[in-house]
């Protein structure tokens, strides 16, 4: 069985063209952008705030997991293996640029007001 995006009629309106809804962020993205205080860069509520941001990060998904992994054979084989990926990409990946730790250790130690 073939996974198949998901095409609402709001969608179409909304954008004007077909579109994966994929593609677009969650409000929950959104807000969380506002409670950590980020400057918006893009649009109207519900938008992400940083799409290249957000493209770059479902595009290592695809590249690092869907298709690497695939094929799936059922949507819960996909979330389970979404969860188990954004858990690595948070919290065991080993980020360069933050001093090889993890982002979300990098996130906790600046909480903290140390310094990485």
């Amino acid at each position: 069985m073939q996974i198949k995006p998901v095409i609402r009629r709001r969608d179409i309106r909304r954008h004007g063209r077909i579109t994966a809804t994929g593609q677009y962020l969650a409000i929950r993205y959104t807000a969380r952008l506002e409670q950590a205080g980020a400057a918006t860069s893009v649009g109207s509520k519900g938008d992400s705030y940083d799409n290249a941001l957000a493209e770059t990060i479902i595009g290592l998904y695809k590249a690092e997991l869907i298709r690497h992994r695939g094929p799936w054979h059922s949507v819960a084989l996909v979330e389970a293996a979404t969860a188990w990926w954004v858990g690595w990409f948070n919290n065991r990946r080993l980020y360069g640029p933050l001093g090889d730790i993890p982002p979300a250790e990098y996130e906790q130690n600046w909480l903290k007001g140390q310094q990485p």
